[in-house]
């Protein structure tokens, strides 16, 4: 009689079985269809497969339901297929090996470490539904797998915790670093999932042995908790239109004695594995003894838990921009980057700014998609020559998670510091249409990995050795019908970890006001956006089309059919008014240049000192 899947472990260790989905592949199935809707179209190859691995010597089977949520589903039109799609995966897998190997059902992470725009309250929901089929189905156990952040397996776990008692195998991805994608160490990782009810816990895909050892080598014994290793068959590449993986099998029965040294007593494999792998790895296995789960085997090397990065103090003697707002009226100025490749009018703008006593200069990050220059090559132009302070925008749009992290590891290398995070407004808008927007990042989860790498934690998790100080600030549009709904998406920002808050330009006193009212209980400052205007039309253009600025229809009155030095007059005019009652609310300015008018910010930057009799101008100096 077959032995409890928790009691199994105990005594023996278990040989999973290898990859589905690109084995589907090797057989001819497409990459971009749904693997797990194969369960309903061509069941009798998914039960081939898992046949195929039993054959091999796997005594623990897969369902093949890891991306049968509904939130996956749903990119294929298959979202109200999610029971079907799961109990028919069960049902193939049980019927496929019998009762002679335990059937775990499937789960993949949601998010996958992407940080998509996936509320946590879809994600349970998601979680939830499929947990509860699976459960509802013959299965031995359930496998949590590919997760790259804590917080989402942890949430995993407790819906099943919730549900059933039954066995749970929790599986991180993971590059051989120190840390989950999070943040969190591994060993904390581990031992907070042992707390939430994991009967076992290891890594599984993103990486080759190599990488997985590294990470289990992190990891110090866990009295009672075996571990689980799936790594893939080495990295990916692609020859003559085919992905191919260069791991052998024999590389792999090597690997698998290593991983049960270190306590896995579930090994197996993911991409790129197929029935010779997971083979030659059951024959490796065999007459192994293990240890009690929790204590090394014999033989095994002694695990040293590397200590964590330094922390390095702040830099001294120059205060942030949420020191200085603190105690006084505080203007950052928005000079936009060149379209073309002379610089001199920019430099020519920031000077006479720094001359007039900014606090920052600030720099968006190609603008309704118009292509411009780099602002991190001129935020360092602008720091190094005239010592002001920089602060750049960062939009989603443009780069990838890894041009983004690069990016920011540029600007830290620099010395740059307070930056801006933005969605970015979509590449067809702008003047490259047929460009692509990349968005892997929304406005919220840029923030969180940017605080993260204040963590000294890349995207990835890897250590970073050093850890980085960014102030970090989040755009806020109180141009919007519903001002109350726009505060809430605020709160969620600063819950993300901003800083601070740059608004977009406002051109109503009222609206000022309400602002102020909508946003008082916020516990970080908020710098409100003032733009002068230049013309009529340039008033036209920006209410009727530019996303996020409303005009009231008396400042557009005013600025009819001006142009010239009477319409720049008018807007400087005009934007004295609004900063009389902004100044009533906030200590933050946010001057937006038009048209590199920056003699119209310079006015405007006077006209607050002299409101605010500020005497300090050389109070807080960035040159060296």
């Amino acid at each position: 009689m077959k032995l409890d899947l928790r009691a199994a472990l105990q005594r023996e260790i278990l040989t999973g079985d290898g990859a589905m989905g690109t084995y589907l592949y090797q057989m001819g199935f497409p990459v971009g269809i749904s693997y797990e809707e194969l369960n309903l179209l061509r069941p009798e190859t998914v039960a081939d497969v898992h046949r195929r691995y039993f054959e091999a010597g796997a005594r623990l089977i897969e369902t093949n339901t890891f991306s049968a949520n509904r939130e996956k589903l749903s990119k294929y039109g298959l979202e109200g297929d999610v029971e079907a799609i799961n109990r028919a995966g069960v049902e193939l897998a049980r019927n496929a090996v019998g009762d002679d190997a335990y059937v775990v059902g499937a789960i993949g992470s949601i998010r996958a470490g992407k940080r998509k725009n996936v509320r946590t309250s879809e994600v349970e929901q998601s979680l939830q539904e499929q947990i509860g089929i699976l459960l509802d189905s013959p299965v031995d156990g359930l496998l949590l797998e590919t997760f790259y952040d804590l917080e989402e397996l942890q949430l995993a776990l407790r819906i099943i915790r919730s549900m059933s008692n039954l066995p749970v195998i929790c599986q991180f991805a993971n590059e051989g670093t120190g840390s989950t994608q999070d943040g969190v160490p591994l060993q904390e990782a581990f031992l907070r999932l042992r707390d939430e009810g994991a009967d076992v816990i290891g890594f599984n895909c993103r990486v080759g042995p190599n990488g997985i050892l590294r990470s289990m080598e992190k990891i110090a014994p866990i009295p009672g908790i075996p571990f689980s290793a799936f790594p893939n068959a080495g990295l990916p590449d692609y020859v003559d239109g085919h992905y191919t993986y260069a791991a052998t099998p024999k590389y792999f029965a090597e690997s698998a004695l290593r991983f049960a040294d270190l306590g896995a007593r579930i090994i197996g494999g993911c991409c790129g594995t197929t029935p010779e792998h997971i083979a030659a790895v059951a024959k490796a296995l065999q007459g192994y003894v293990p240890a009690a789960p929790g204590k090394a085997s014999a033989g095994a090397a002694a695990i040293v838990l590397e200590p964590a990065p330094a922390k390095p103090a702040p830099p001294a003697g120059i205060p942030s921009l949420l020191d200085i707002v603190k105690q006084r009226k505080t203007v950052i100025v928005e000079l936009d980057p060149p379209k073309d490749l002379d610089i001199e009018k920019f430099m020519q703008g920031s000077k006479a700014l720094q001359d007039a006593h900014v606090d920052a200069i600030t720099m968006a990050d190609n603008s309704l998609a118009v292509t411009r220059m780099s602002n991190l090559a001129l935020g360092y132009l602008v720091q190094e020559r005239l010592g002001a302070r920089p602060l750049i925008h960062i939009a989603c749009r443009d780069r990838n998670m890894i041009g983004t992290q690069s990016h920011l590891m540029g600007l830290h290398a620099l010395g740059i510091d307070h930056v801006l995070a933005v969605t970015g407004d979509p590449a067809k808008f702008g003047d490259l249409p047929g460009s692509s927007s990349v968005y892997d990042l929304t406005s919220f989860e840029i923030i969180r990995m940017i605080k993260q790498l204040n963590e000294g934690i890349a995207f990835s998790g890897k250590p970073l050795k050093q850890k980085a100080n960014f102030v970090v600030g989040a755009a806020f549009n109180p141009n919007v019908k519903h001002l109350d709904k726009a505060v809430q998406r605020l709160e969620r920002k600063i819950e993300a970890g901003a800083d601070y808050i740059m608004t977009q330009p406002v051109y109503d006193a009222k609206l000022i006001e309400d602002i102020y009212e909508a946003t008082k209980h916020l516990s970080i400052p908020i710098f409100i956006g003032i733009a002068p205007l230049a013309s009529g039309g340039n008033a036209e253009y920006l209410h009727n089309e530019v996303p996020g600025i409303r005009l009231s229809d008396e400042v557009r009155a005013r600025m009819d059919g001006l142009k010239g030095p009477e319409g720049r007059a008018m807007g400087v005019e005009i934007a004295k008014e609004l900063l009389d009652t902004a100044m009533q609310y906030w200590n933050g300015i946010y001057l937006m240049t038009p048209f590199l008018a920056y003699e119209m910010c310079v006015d405007l930057t006077n006209y607050v000192w002299e409101k605010s009799k500020r005497h300090d101008f050389h109070l807080y100096p960035l040159s060296k």
